[in-house]
C-alpha cells in the first residue's frame, strides 16, 4: 500500500483517518488513538528514504530525543515506531497556519507582519530553541513552514530531528532543497556542520524576511543560493524599508553573520537582545497573529476538542527537510545537476588561480581585426604560390578565424555567453576542414550528429557556468585565449594540409 493512500488502516495504537498534507520528506496523517480518545498527526516517512541498515538505528536515536523534549513553544512527540516498512512519528495535532502562510498572506497585499508580532514570534522560537539546545538538540530546518502560530499568541517550532533522521541519505538533496537552502548557514550547506548556530542564522533568515517581506539571497538552483549565503554581502535591510528599527536590523546582521562565531553564541543570548530592542520599540499591544482575511478560528486544542478540525493546511508545507521538486524533474536528475555545478565550481576557483590576462573591450576588437589580417595574409601569400589551388581547400580556415574573433570579444568584455557561438562555429570548421581537405563529403551523411553534439555543448557549457555566482568573467577570460590558440592550431594544421594538396595537384597537373 502507498504511504500516500493509508486512510483507514492502523499503525500500532493508531487508526489513520485522512491526509493533512504532504512534505517533501514524510506524509501526515490525522490519526485517533480509541483508548485514549486522542486525536493525533501522524507523520510517515517516504519509504525510499529508508535505503541503509543505519536508518533505523538513526531514526530511533533522534525520535527518541525529540520525544523527549517538553516545552510549549515545541509541538510535543508522544510515540514512534515502525510497521510494514513504515516509519512514523506521532505528534501532537495543531490547528492553525504555519508563519509561511502568515508571510504569503501579507505578501499578496504588500504589507509586513508588524514589528511587535514579528518579536513576540522570534522570542517564542527562541525560548523553544534555547531549550533545545539545552538538551543537545539542533534543529537544523528552521524556516517560516516549520513555524506554527496559534490563536493564543503562540508560535510552536515543528520538525525537529527530521532533517537528521534522513540527513544522511542520497535523496536530502532531492526532496525539498530549493525551500530550504534559502535559509541555510552557509557551514551546514557547505560543509555539513550545523550546531546551535546554525540554527541561529536560520531563524536570523525568517526575521529577515519578516521585516521585508523576502529572503535575502535567491537563486535559480541550489548551489547559486549556497554561493550566495557564503560570499554576498547582506542586503541591509533598511534598505528595503527605511522605517526598520536600526536596533533590530543590528540583531539582523549579528544573527547573520557568514562566521559562526561573529553570530550570537546561543538563543538565550539573541532573545536578551531582543528583549533590549523591544523596550527600545514602541510597541504595539500584543494582539492575535492575524493576516488580512486570516484564520482566527483556529487555535491548538487538547483531547477530544481537536476533533473539531477546521483547516489542515498546515501540514502541507513541513518535514520540508531537503528541496522542493524542481519542475517535477526526478530526484536523480537534480542530483546530476547539483554535482555538476559542484564540479564547475571547483573548477571556476582552479582556474581564477591560474595567471590570465585582462584586455580591455577595444583590444579584443582590434586584436582580432589584427589576428583576420594576419592569416588572411598568409592565405593569400601561399594561394599566389599554389596558383589559387589552396582556396579550395582551406577555405574553412575563414570560419577558425571567425571562432577565435568571437572568443577574443568574450575576453574583452568578460562575457562567457560568446562561447555559445563560438563554440558552434568552430564545430562547424573543424567538420567541414575534414571534408574539404578528405574530400569525403559523403561523410556528412553521420557527421550531421557531431555537429549537434558541437551545438549542444556549445550551449550547456555557458548556460551551467552562468548559474555559478561570478564565474562568467573567470571562463571568458580563459576560453578567449585557449580558444585562439586552438584555432591558430587547426589552421596552421589546414593551411599545411591545403598546400600540400593543392602543390601536388598543381605538380601533376
Amino acid at each position: 500500500m502507498s504511504p500516500s493512500n493509508l486512510e483507514g488502516i492502523t499503525l500500532g495504537k493508531y487508526r489513520i483517518l485522512e491526509p493533512l498534507g504532504r512534505g517533501g520528506m514524510a506524509q501526515v496523517y490525522k490519526a485517533y488513538h480509541p483508548q485514549l480518545d486522542r486525536y493525533v498527526a501522524v507523520k510517515i516517512l517516504r519509504s525510499d528514504l529508508v535505503e541503509s541498515n543505519e536508518f533505523l538505528a538513526r531514526f530511533r536515536h533522534e525520535a527518541h530525543a525529540v520525544s523527549g523534549l517538553r516545552h510549549a513553544n515545541i509541538v510535543q512527540v508522544f510515540d514512534f515506531d515502525m510497521q510494514d516498512d513504515y516509519y512514523y512519528m506521532v505528534m501532537e495535532l495543531l490547528e492553525g497556519d504555519t508563519l509561511r502562510t502568515l508571510l504569503n498572506n501579507y505578501r499578496v497585499r504588500n504589507q509586513r507582519v508588524p514589528l511587535a508580532e514579528s518579536v513576540r514570534i522570534l522570542k517564542d522560537v527562541l525560548n523553544g530553541l534555547s531549550y533545545a539546545h539545552a538538551e543537545g538538540i539542533i534543529h537544523r530546518d528552521i524556516k517560516p513552514a516549520n513555524i506554527m502560530l496559534t490563536k493564543k499568541e503562540q508560535a510552536v517550532l515543528t520538525d525537529f530531528g527530521i532533517a537528521q533522521i534522513v540527513g544522511n541519505t542520497q535523496h536530502t538533496v532531492s526532496g525539498a532543497l530549493m525551500g530550504t537552502l534559502s535559509y541555510m548557514a552557509p557551514e551546514q550547506g557547505f560543509q555539513g556542520i550545523c550546531d546551535s548556530r546554525s540554527d541561529i542564522y536560520s531563524l536570523g533568515i525568517v526575521l529577515y524576511e519578516m521585516l521585508t517581506g523576502y529572503t535575502p539571497f535567491d537563486a535559480d538552483t541550489p548551489l547559486a543560493i549556497l554561493m550566495k549565503h557564503l560570499n554576498d554581502p547582506l542586503p541591509l535591510p533598511t534598505q528595503v524599508d527605511p522605517t526598520i528599527p536600526h536596533s533590530l536590523e543590528t540583531i539582523v546582521l549579528k544573527a547573520l553573520a557568514k562566521d559562526p562565531d561573529d553570530r550570537f553564541q546561543s538563543a538565550q543570548e539573541m532573545f536578551k537582545a531582543l528583549e533590549n530592542v523591544e523596550k527600545d520599540l514602541s510597541m504595539e499591544e500584543r494582539s492575535t497573529v492575524l493576516p488580512p482575511g486570516g484564520f482566527s478560528q483556529q487555535a491548538v486544542f487538547s483531547g477530544t476538542a481537536r476533533r473539531q478540525i477546521t483547516d489542515h493546511r498546515f501540514a502541507d508545507a513541513d518535514t520540508d527537510a531537503g528541496i522542493k521538486p524542481i519542475a517535477g524533474a526526478p530526484s536523480s536528475e537534480v542530483q546530476v545537476d547539483l554535482h555538476l555545478e559542484k564540479l564547475l565550481y571547483k573548477l571556476t576557483t582552479s582556474l581564477e588561480k591560474l595567471p590570465h590576462v585582462r584586455i580591455s573591450p577595444e583590444s579584443a576588437v582590434f586584436g582580432g581585426i589584427g589576428l583576420f589580417l594576419v592569416v588572411n595574409f598568409v592565405v593569400v601569400t601561399l594561394s599566389v604560390l599554389t596558383r589559387g589551388n589552396i582556396i579550395a581547400h582551406a577555405w574553412p580556415v575563414e570560419i577558425f578565424l571567425v571562432a577565435s574573433f568571437l572568443a577574443i570579444i568574450g575576453w574583452g568584455i568578460q562575457r562567457c555567453e560568446l562561447m555559445i557561438p563560438s563554440g558552434i562555429v568552430f564545430g562547424n570548421a573543424l567538420i567541414l576542414a575534414y571534408c574539404s581537405l578528405s574530400g569525403r563529403w559523403g561523410d556528412w551523411v553521420f557527421l550531421w550528429m557531431v555537429e549537434l553534439i558541437f551545438i549542444w555543448l556549445s550551449i550547456f557549457i555557458p548556460v551551467q557556468i552562468r548559474r555559478i555566482p561570478k564565474a562568467g568573467p573567470v571562463w571568458a577570460r580563459i576560453f578567449g585565449p585557449a580558444m585562439t590558440v586552438l584555432s591558430l592550431f587547426c589552421i596552421s594544421i589546414s593551411l599545411s594540409l591545403a598546400f600540400m594538396v593543392a602543390s601536388i595537384n598543381q605538380f601533376i597537373s
